[in-house]
């Protein structure tokens, strides 16, 4: 561990490349087992972070050695209880492992299409105009986004907007009709 005194503290503040090497070598361990002892998640990543911040700020220390000791402990104390706080913000994690859940469910939109036979999907479809069914097909079958549907076509948003509403509205009229038929 390098010895950190004010000339080697005084030589970072000028831009000293070694000084400044030589004062992270001093001081990262300790800030390290600091946030270690503090608990944060990620103590190497936030020791980085300290010292991303303390660094630039050399110039303006006052206090030689022990001024930037306290700084960068200043620094590693408000990361440390900023992290802390953040964690206490979100809810905890719990990891998911898709191979031991059970269940299984449905997604709605596969129970609606497992009730509506093909043929009557293909009929409703055939009612429509060529770019609405167009539009349609691209847009739930294939899952594509509106931008990626207007490039397939060669269209614009918002006509690929406007020929899905009015696509969507007649197959919803048409299938009120169907019902009301049954």
């Amino acid at each position: 561990m390098t010895a950190l005194d004010d000339a080697v503290v005084g030589a970072a503040a000028e831009g000293s490349r070694d000084a400044v090497e030589a004062v992270y070598r001093s001081l990262a361990p300790r800030v390290l087992g600091y946030l270690r002892a503090r608990g944060v998640e990620d103590p190497e990543g936030l020791t980085d972070e300290v010292f991303l911040a303390v660094i630039p700020r050399l110039p303006g220390v006052r206090g030689g050695a022990t001024g930037l000791r306290t700084l960068a402990f200043s620094v590693a104390h408000a990361r440390a209880v900023d992290e802390h706080r953040r964690r206490a913000k979100r809810p905890a994690q719990a990891s998911y492992e898709p191979e031991l859940d059970s269940r299984t469910e449905e997604s709605a939109e596969t129970e609606a299409l497992a009730r509506v036979a093909t043929d009557g999907v293909e009929a409703l479809l055939d009612e429509l105009g060529d770019d609405q069914r167009a539009v349609v097909m691209l847009r739930v079958v294939a899952d594509l986004s509106l931008e990626q549907t207007a490039e397939v076509l060669g269209r614009s948003v918002g006509a690929v907007k406007q020929l899905q509403r009015r696509g969507l509205l007649r197959l919803r009229a048409l299938m009120a009709g169907k019902e009301g038929m049954s």
